[in-house]
């Protein structure tokens, strides 16, 4: 996990990130993509056995944030791919809350491909879409936990890397939703309208 003393600027990170995902992941895709392969890279590095010194965790999360984003940064058609599954399972898992436990395994394997596929045949609406809902989520968790919000703190902290991961932290307060699906909305059509504009431009 990340340190205690490292989890304001971790916050930061969130906060910049995601605001930066949220308003232009379409139009500068690969370096948002570089972005965050390198906070997941870094998350899933932290996990190392919790006697490892600071200094050992925070060069393992350097290391491992930087094969993260080397990785999204090139295999640019995956990450489209697991854009389009990451949203389908969300959808599917939200689908199941309402029906009482778990998704099964087998669906949620044949949506998560279903989802895939379908982003790779409309990779600008489901780019555009995806990363304004991510980036939304990233940047309210950043900004909850620089107010000190407790689920948030333990986001930034990461004990756990799917706490980040929206469904894990239900029930959220009702404002917090609300917030995220307005910033995700406003996100994705400012990605829209700056895409299409970059096209006219190109097409004079």
């Amino acid at each position: 996990m990340v340190p205690g003393a490292y989890a304001t600027p971790t916050a930061v990170i969130f906060a910049i990130g995601g605001l930066f995902t949220c308003f232009a992941g379409y139009r500068l895709f690969r370096i948002v993509l570089a972005l965050n392969g390198f906070i997941a890279g870094a998350l899933i590095a932290s996990h190392i056995p919790s006697q490892a010194n600071t200094w050992t965790i925070l060069m393992a999360m350097i290391a491992g944030g930087v094969v993260g984003a080397l990785v999204m940064f090139f295999a640019y058609f995956v990450a489209v791919g697991l854009i389009g599954a990451g949203l389908a399972a969300m959808i599917l898992h939200y689908i199941w809350k309402i029906i009482g436990g778990d998704p099964p395994t087998l669906l949620l394997v044949v949506v998560c491909v279903v989802g895939a596929v379908i982003a790779l045949q409309i990779q600008r609406w489901v780019v555009a879409f995806g990363t304004s809902i991510a980036g939304s989520w990233t940047f309210l968790v950043g900004v909850m936990a620089l107010t000190g919000n407790p689920k948030a703190l333990i986001a930034a902290s990461a004990p756990n890397i799917w706490v980040v991961y929206p469904i894990d932290l239900l029930p959220p307060t009702w404002w917090m939703m609300l917030a995220w699906v307005v910033l995700a909305v406003i996100g994705f059509v400012v990605q829209l309208r700056s895409t299409t504009t970059m096209g006219r431009r190109k097409a004079k």
